[in-house]
């Protein structure tokens, strides 16, 4: 699977709004964006007028790339939340919140997506008693997640714990048991829940052409 290895911060500033790609890193002052919030690029400071066309492409890679996926597999999630019951935006953001390694990082247990999806895929993550090492594995309802490895990663996952604690507080649809290092998801996500705000009818008619 194809990865994206150029600058985050740079994304964050295409997109216009913080996507926390970086950890600690964006609350502190070295934070890319806070200091240059414009478009990067020599034509980022020009005030453009956007066509809807680029509302929409603009709202789906901010959702894109705030969860960490190539065109490909966001796109398959699309498909998938179109072919389900409900409401097609609302699940598909249901969809992109039970991705395992979102899970991780909504429960406080990694600093970013990125090291989330690290620590699932290096095998320290139990979903039900068994191991799970695919980041867009999809959580179901009352599903726990426990974390299971040696004393080191431990020790990193309780630093990431105080480290997070500081800055952003659990999601309401999650039980997380900081001292045991386990989570349970209570019931699905809405878009209330999140921190970022989206306009997932954007994308629906941008892939609905």
């Amino acid at each position: 699977m194809g990865k994206y290895r150029g600058s985050r911060c740079r994304l964050c500033r295409r997109e216009g709004v913080k996507l926390f790609l970086k950890g600690e890193r964006c609350f502190s002052e070295k934070c890319s964006f806070s200091k240059r919030p414009s478009p990067p690029g020599v034509h980022g400071t020009k005030d453009m007028k956007a066509s809807y066309y680029a509302l929409q492409l603009r709202e789906k890679q901010k959702v894109k790339r705030m969860y960490g996926m190539l065109e490909r597999q966001f796109k398959r999630f699309f498909r998938l939340a179109s072919r389900s019951k409900g409401v097609t935006g609302r699940v598909l953001l249901q969809l992109l919140e039970r991705r395992l390694d979102n899970v991780i990082y909504r429960g406080l247990f990694a600093v970013s997506r990125p090291e989330a999806r690290q620590i699932v895929r290096h095998g320290f993550v139990l979903i039900n008693g068994k191991k799970v090492d695919i980041p867009s594995y999809l959580v179901e309802e009352g599903g726990v997640i426990e974390i299971k490895g040696d004393e080191r990663i431990r020790k990193r996952i309780e630093r990431n714990v105080e480290i997070n604690s500081k800055s952003r507080s659990v999601c309401g649809w999650l039980d997380v048991d900081k001292e045991n290092l386990r989570i349970k998801v209570l019931r699905l996500s809405e878009k209330e829940d999140l921190p970022i705000a989206i306009n997932e009818q954007l994308i629906v008619e941008l892939y609905s052409k």
